[in-house]
C-alpha cells in the first residue's frame, strides 16, 4: 500500500541545540535505513514551515505505524496519513 504522511515537526523551541543536532542526525539516519529498506519512496520539505510530504509504501496501516514511530522525532510530530489507491487511469 501507498501513503501520503505529512509531518510538522513541534520539537520545542527551547530544546538545547545538542540534543536538537542529535534528533536530527538520527532521523537522517533512521530516514535512509527506512529508504534502504522501500519503506520511505520520496520525500519532499514543506518551504517555511518545519514540515515534511513523504510518500510510503508499507504492508498494511500498522507497518506504516511502525515505520512511522521509529523515527527519532516521532513524538513531537503531528502526523497526517493518506492512504493512497491506484487510480483507474493508472492501469
Amino acid at each position: 500500500m501507498e501513503f501520503l504522511v505529512r509531518t510538522e515537526n513541534r520539537l520545542p523551541a527551547d530544546t538545547p541545540d545538542s540534543v536538537r543536532e542529535q534528533l536530527r542526525r538520527g532521523e537522517r539516519e533512521r530516514a535512509m535505513a527506512l529508504r534502504e529498506a522501500g519503506v520511505l519512496m520520496r520525500l519532499w520539505r514543506v518551504p517555511g514551515r518545519n514540515a515534511t510530504i513523504g510518500l510510503y509504501e508499507a504492508e498494511d496501516p500498522a507497518a506504516l505505524h511502525d515505520a512511522l514511530t521509529s523515527l527519532p522525532m516521532w513524538k513531537w510530530m503531528d502526523v497526517t496519513v493518506e492512504a493512497l489507491a491506484t487510480h483507474p487511469q493508472e492501469r
